[in-house]
């Protein structure tokens, strides 16, 4: 039987990549684009003319294309690439796509080339970009089930003027939430005034408050109004309300049930309308056994509570505050970084985040000074987040939790199931890897069992 014609098998290849929804192109040894399917006109915008015989570099200027490229490494370690994000940049496009490679062999089994297939993700960034509002409130982003419950009180607790307590660790965003009940509520025109009360002395802590009048001590030369004078007919924000003295207690109990204070030094009555949000990471109720705070003050208060979780107790929020943070710090810094890297995500998955979110924030600004790519990689998160050794999980197909499952149970294996080696090799602490064994049902074989 005779064979069909060349041009005629290669007709029929470029119906078959013309008929494929991805974008598809192939590279020689040189680099040089020798086909580029339908797909990949529409995606790119860049004719199939255009395109063949020049370097995909030159046409296509992904992110990775100096640093990281997905064809160079196929072809060097003979290893197919899978589902890498990359940005493309071609005709001037920002076009977000998930990169999958194969090497290309003649028939006598040597490397000819690379064949490249490239998914839009567009569609889907704006997709998620839809779900991130659907898991907001205000400036609080979270798909933990804990917080979509405070999530949907919250426009009913915004909307009452009762006060609201906090409780929380630091960093837990117990500052955010006061700020988002105030912006939803009947006072969001007025002002929103917050104060550490931890991070003043008690005499200052007092005047900073209330205000004073001149003369009222050696430094006081003239009027100051206090916090509260500022908040009028707004919202005050209470920070750390557990470190204040048992004087400061006394005035603060005045203020919650006559809505009335007196400045430092005079005489006058001052009546406030405004509403108050304290906060603190202490446990009240044990300050109260010790004497350290008052009990009237606690149930004046703690008319409605609001607990928040810790960021290790939340970690399915983690993708969705650095989107959000990458977010931000794009629009501060003029940057265009797409995302993390997958063995950076897979840092931060693992790590057991003791400053919380605002330890997390730090962690993504860390990044931004020194990545120089579209994606922010595993060498640019900041030294202690990640794991010793260098060893991160670097596979696909799985999520979030199971990325961190693997993680512990790789290394629980190289360190013969022996837990304070593990816990080192991973840099958390030992309680903190027991929580996480027993959190994900890791069990040691029986010959590793104490």
């Amino acid at each position: 039987m005779q064979k069909p014609p060349k041009k005629q098998i290669r007709e029929h290849y470029q119906i078959i990549l013309d008929s494929i929804a991805d974008g598809v192109f192939t590279v020689n040894l040189d680099f040089c684009i020798t086909s580029f399917n339908r797909a990949a006109e529409e995606i790119t915008g860049i004719p199939r003319e255009e395109a063949i015989g020049r370097k995909c570099f030159e046409v296509l200027r992904a992110s990775v294309c100096e640093t990281e490229c997905p064809i160079r490494q196929t072809i060097e370690t003979e290893n197919p690439i899978v589902n890498k994000p990359v940005i493309f940049c071609a005709n001037d496009k920002r076009i977000p796509v998930s990169v999958t490679t194969a090497m290309l062999k003649d028939s006598e089994g040597g490397i000819i080339g690379c064949v490249e297939t490239f998914r839009d993700l567009t569609a889907v960034d704006k997709l998620r970009k839809e779900l991130r509002k659907q898991h907001s409130f205000d400036d609080i982003v979270s798909k933990n089930k804990k917080m979509m419950k405070l999530f949907s009180i919250l426009p009913q607790i915004a909307e009452s003027n009762s006060t609201v307590m906090i409780l929380g660790a630091s960093g837990t965003g117990k500052e955010l939430f006061a700020r988002a009940i105030h912006n939803n509520s009947l006072k969001k025109k007025g002002p929103f005034i917050a104060i550490n009360c931890g991070a003043l002395p008690e005499n200052l802590c007092e005047a900073e408050l209330f205000g004073y009048k001149a003369g009222a001590f050696t430094d006081a030369k003239k009027d100051k109004p206090g916090r509260f004078a500022l908040a009028q007919d707004g919202t005050i924000f209470l920070d750390e309300i557990g470190d204040i003295s048992q004087a400061v207690q006394v005035r603060l109990l005045r203020v919650l049930e006559e809505k009335t204070y007196e400045p430092l030094g005079s005489t006058e009555t001052i009546k406030t309308n405004a509403r108050v949000i304290a906060a603190t990471h202490q446990n009240l109720e044990k300050l109260i056994e010790e004497g350290k705070f008052r009990e009237d003050l606690y149930f004046r208060i703690n008319v409605i509570k609001l607990s928040l979780p810790v960021l290790s107790d939340k970690k399915e929020d983690i993708p969705l505050l650095v989107d959000y943070f990458i977010n931000r710090f794009n629009h501060l810094t003029g940057k265009k970084i797409a995302g993390l890297s997958r063995r950076a995500i897979a840092a931060l998955m693992l790590y057991d985040w003791p400053g919380n979110i605002r330890e997390l924030e730090n962690a993504i600004e860390h990044a931004f000074v020194f990545c120089r790519d579209d994606l922010i990689r595993l060498h640019y998160l900041p030294d202690h987040i990640i794991p010793k050794n260098g060893f991160i999980l670097d596979s696909t197909g799985l999520t979030l939790k199971e990325v961190e499952k693997y993680t512990i149970q790789q290394a629980l294996q190289r360190n013969q199931w022996k837990k304070m080696a593990t816990a080192r090799e991973l840099g958390i602490d030992k309680n903190t890897l027991r929580r996480k064994i027993n959190r994900f049902g890791i069990v040691a074989p029986m010959k590793n069992q104490a």
